[in-house]
């Protein structure tokens, strides 16, 4: 089995507290994302990075709320995350 099916089981499993930590989690990756962007200034690059990283978090949170299917929601909050972590390391190392 993979990894990415095993970690599937355990959030369907396991839902409403994986759910809940999700948001909290994601929640706050975005946020830290959101500031090593702006952390460079306000032009239209940081712009178009902070609407991508907004959108991915809120489409997340809107997921959850909207009680869609766990695979969609699983896969959002993957995206949020992975999204989240690259524009923290652009941001930090390469930008």
């Amino acid at each position: 089995m993979t990894l990415y099916q095993t970690t599937f089981e355990n959030f369907n499993k396991n839902y409403m507290g994986s759910a809940a930590m999700a948001v909290i989690g994601q929640s706050c990756l975005g946020g830290a994302a959101a500031m090593y962007i702006l952390s460079h200034g306000t032009s239209i690059g940081q712009m178009i990075q902070l609407a991508i990283i907004v959108l991915a978090c809120v489409f997340a949170n809107t997921s959850i709320l909207a009680q869609m299917k766990h695979k969609v929601v699983f896969n959002l909050i993957i995206l949020s995350a992975v999204l989240s972590v690259l524009l923290i390391f652009l941001n930090s190392f390469v930008l």
